[in-house]
């Protein structure tokens, strides 16, 4: 599910770098970018959350008064549907998107607060602070390779964070969070592992883990947490690199084959995250057994 975001295509129009970009399965779209001596005007058919990750000090947006600074790391830009940004970019700056839509904020408010009113309106923000929005962006988002598809469980909820933090704290409704008490059902929990474990070959999401339950994600989430004393796309990687470090250890599997039976879509970053973990790499670990 993609779709041609306005903001996207704009800058892919100017001097900015497109350095990686993703389009998840719900339809929104990640992308990270760096610019340095550009100016550029967007007004976009959708919403757009933009974090600084490095430089930005020379990034200017134009006001009534005139042309205002204010960026650098961990400052975020909130531009709603519709709205007319004109930018100066005079140095270095590298930054990160997360594109999405109307229909998405409402699909958030309908599975976490099981609420959808007509529209959900976004207030405009530039070179704002936030720490969560800076905290989600770092430890998800820019902390995982995008193209891998064992990673779509974390890319995944780490959106559903953010939009869930922008309907809590910068839209029209700024509903609080519903409270979630206990965890799962011993039945319901077994269910979910099983259907981890023998899915762990394809890009698991939030929302396969969460239909699985009948819960919304949010619901799911907190409540799995509770169950297992970690989050989903926590248990989900464990998961995954025990079984491959077994096919390592106990068969003669091709590694690329046990990659991919793990969930990973490239053997070098199957063996990148087996040395993270195991501290060897899947080689190594089978010639030491050897």
């Amino acid at each position: 599910m993609s779709r041609a975001y306005d903001t996207f295509e704009t800058l892919r129009q100017q001097n900015a770098v497109l350095r990686e970009t993703v389009a998840l399965n719900t339809g929104i779209q990640l992308a990270a970018w760096y610019n340095k001596h550009d100016t550029v005007t967007v007004k976009s058919n959708h919403h757009t959350l933009s974090l600084y990750v490095a430089d930005g000090y020379e990034s200017y947006h134009k006001t009534a008064s005139g042309w205002k600074n204010g960026g650098g790391p961990d400052r975020f830009c909130l531009m709603p549907k519709e709205s007319e940004s004109s930018w100066d970019i005079r140095d270095d700056l590298s930054f990160v998107h997360l594109y999405c839509t109307d229909e998405h904020l409402r699909d958030t408010g309908e599975k976490i607060w099981d609420k959808s009113p007509a529209s959900i309106a976004l207030d405009e923000k530039t070179f704002a602070s936030d720490p969560k929005i800076a905290l989600l962006y770092r430890q998800f988002l820019l902390g995982c390779d995008w193209q891998q598809q064992a990673n779509q469980l974390t890319l995944s909820t780490a959106s559903t964070l953010l939009l869930t933090h922008l309907i809590q704290h910068y839209s029209s409704v700024q509903w609080k969070l519903p409270v979630v008490t206990g965890g799962l059902s011993p039945f319901v929990l077994r269910n979910v592992l099983a259907y981890i474990e023998e899915n762990l070959s394809q890009p698991l999401t939030l929302a396969d883990l969460a239909a699985v339950a009948a819960l919304s994600e949010y619901h799911f989430a907190r409540m799995f947490r509770q169950s297992m004393s970690m989050a989903p796309h926590q248990y989900v990687m464990q998961q995954r690199m025990e079984k491959a470090k077994g096919l390592v250890e106990l068969t003669q599997q091709p590694l690329t084959e046990i990659a991919l039976a793990c969930g990973f879509s490239s053997a070098s970053h199957f063996s990148h995250r087996f040395k993270a973990v195991i501290g060897l790499t899947p080689s190594q670990l089978r010639a030491a057994k050897a």
